[in-house]
Formats: C-alpha cells, structure tokens, sequence
C-alpha cells in the first residue's frame, strides 16, 4: 500500500498516499471463465513490456535486491488520490480456483486446529494452496526498488495475477522490473521469479488514481517452459458480490513492525466505508508492503482456496488498523477479462 491516507480537497472527495501494503486459486478450471466483454467506453489500460526487458527484470532481481525493496508506501509518494466515482455493478459472477502440483506442497490448517477469527494480523501458519498462489510483488518506481503483494488467479493463459493498481501504474507512469515471486520467503524464490509480458490497471486508475478502482493485474511469461498457474495453482474470483462479507486477506507487509519475509493474514467480517470511499473495509494491522495482497469471500482454511474478492489497497492515518479494499464491479471484471484473454 501507499503512505497512510489524508483528506485533501472537497467536494470531490481525494485520499492522500497510500497506507504501506503492497502490495490482487481446487479442482475445476471453467473453459472460458465467466464474465462479460470488457465494455468500449471503459477500456482496460495495457502497458506491453519486452522479451529484453522480461529477462531484464529476472536478472536484476537477486535475493539481496529482494530483501532490500522498500514498501511503496516508504519511497516519498505524497500526491492524492480521487476517490469520487462509485465502482459500476453488474450482475454476480464467480470463477472458480485451479489446483496445481505446488498445492501438494502446502501444509493442511487440519494438521495444526483453525486459524484465529476474527484476526487483525498475524503470521499464516495453516498452508494450503494460498502459500503458493500468493507472492511478493518486485518493480522499479522511480529509480527505487520496491514491493507490494499479489496473487495467481484462474485464467484462460494460465498466466495472471491480480494485485492493486498503484502495484503496476503511479503518476503517471507504469513500473519497470517488474516480477512475481509466488512463495516468497527469506529471499528466496521457490517457485521462481515471474516476469511481466504486460500491465494493467482500470481505466479509472489509470486517468485520475480513483481509489474506488485501485485494481492492477499482470499478465507473467512462461518460465522454463511451464506457464504460472500449471505451477502454483490459481485462486478463484467473485465479482458484484455485495458487501458485509467474511473475507479474508493476505500480504507481505514490508514496514515495521513487519519486514517482507513473513506472510501475514487478517480475517474478519467486513462493511463498507462510510466516509471517501466505496470500499470494503477490514480490521487489520498490515503495513507497507502488502498493498495488492488478496481478498478471499468463500476462503477454506483446510484447502487454503477461495475467490479473491478484493486487494489490500489503503488506509486512513486516523484508523492505522483499519484496511481498505476495493469493490469488485464491472470494471475490475473487465479487466480480469482483458488480462486472462491475452
């Protein structure tokens, strides 16, 4: 996420930088995963990035660079963010999470008794598919190394992630370097380091940093030969679900009191945000770092699987263990669309 929050002009309502979290799956892919066209008028916004620049990004990322990335939210961003436009709806529509042989290697919650909920932040310990799916999110912002979080999703290329929309565009301009590590942890990169083919964010991102759209996605070259998903697994998705859900959400918050290497989750029942935004909200204390780490509606904690739902995006400086999350509408379907057609 970006720097904690702050009110900066009325009536448009407009947050200021992010809260540090940066950083958005069983059995059954569907054949065309559901969900409508993206529209004419609202198109997803695409940068296409280099086979150089691919193997560019897997080269510059060494553990030492891994463990040195700073949380977005800590590399000076102070600009705002507009938050005045409610995300479009369309009808309910979920897809459903992909198994993969990594999901074999994740321990079953069953061996260790249930994980806590509700739960404002603590270490993952119940395995399961989500400890392969979701990762560290690597780029290059402004001449600075950086990370957030993000996750593998059921797609038709087998090859998408989701994260948040300040994970792959900020000011203006799309981030370099930029690579998923599913797995993450101590440096290391047991699944390997994932390069982007393309980034994409929401039109609404994209023109005025609207925070009721701050959902980003990659499209990851193959690697060795295999392609993302045949790999890690991928979690399902639920979009134009409602509000006041039972979510859960992880990350790789960077800032303290956290430091990138653990993997964090809080789980709890959420509401809608009753002052800028339209957002879901979650009682949580991640930081910096975790900013695109997913939401679950439907999370089984045995399996480790569930529909992402919705990214860790931002904070309120006045409510440091509060998260917020954007809703999944029309126009984060739409680009799910555009990022597992590619």
């Amino acid at each position: 996420m970006r720097g904690i929050p702050r009110v900066i002009r009325i009536p448009r309502p407009a947050l200021g930088a992010l809260v540090g979290v940066t950083a958005l799956l069983t059995a059954g892919t569907l054949a065309t995963p559901a969900g409508a066209a993206p529209r004419p008028d609202t198109p997803t916004t695409v940068s296409e990035i280099s086979a150089g620049a691919q193997q560019q990004a897997r080269d510059f990322w060494t553990p030492e660079r891994m463990r040195a990335a700073t949380p977005l939210d800590l590399v000076g961003l102070d600009g705002h963010i507009d938050g005045g436009v409610a995300p479009r709806k369309g009808p309910a529509t979920t897809v459903a999470p992909t198994s993969a042989a990594a999901a074999a290697a994740g321990k079953a919650v069953t061996d260790i008794g249930l994980m806590a909920f509700p739960n404002a932040g603590g270490q993952w310990s119940g395995g399961g598919a989500v400890v392969n799916t979701a990762g560290r999110v690597f780029f290059s912002y402004q001449g600075r190394t950086a990370s957030c979080s993000g996750n593998a999703v059921t797609s038709n290329n087998k090859s998408t992630v989701i994260t948040a929309g300040h994970c792959v565009k900020l000011e203006g301009a799309w981030h370099t370097n930029w690579v998923f590590v599913p797995g993450y942890h101590d440096g290391q990169s047991p699944h390997g380091r994932w390069s982007a083919s393309k980034t994409l964010s929401t039109p609404q991102w994209t023109a005025s940093e609207d925070i009721n759209y701050d959902v980003g996605a990659a499209v990851v070259a193959p690697l060795d030969g295999k392609l993302l998903t045949d790999v890690v697994g991928g979690q399902g998705l639920a979009f134009n679900t409602g509000y006041n859900l039972r979510m859960y959400s992880f990350g790789f918050p960077a800032a303290a009191p956290y430091d990138g290497e653990k993997f964090i989750y809080c789980s709890g029942n959420t509401n809608r945000d009753f002052l800028l935004s339209n957002d879901h909200g979650m009682n949580c204390n991640m930081t910096g770092g975790a900013s695109g780490g997913p939401w679950f509606t439907q999370f089984n904690e045995s399996t480790g699987t569930g529909l992402l739902s919705s990214v860790n995006s931002f904070k309120y400086n006045f409510l440091p263990n509060r998260m917020y999350g954007p809703y999944f509408g029309a126009d984060a379907q739409n680009l799910y669309q555009t990022a597992q057609a590619s």
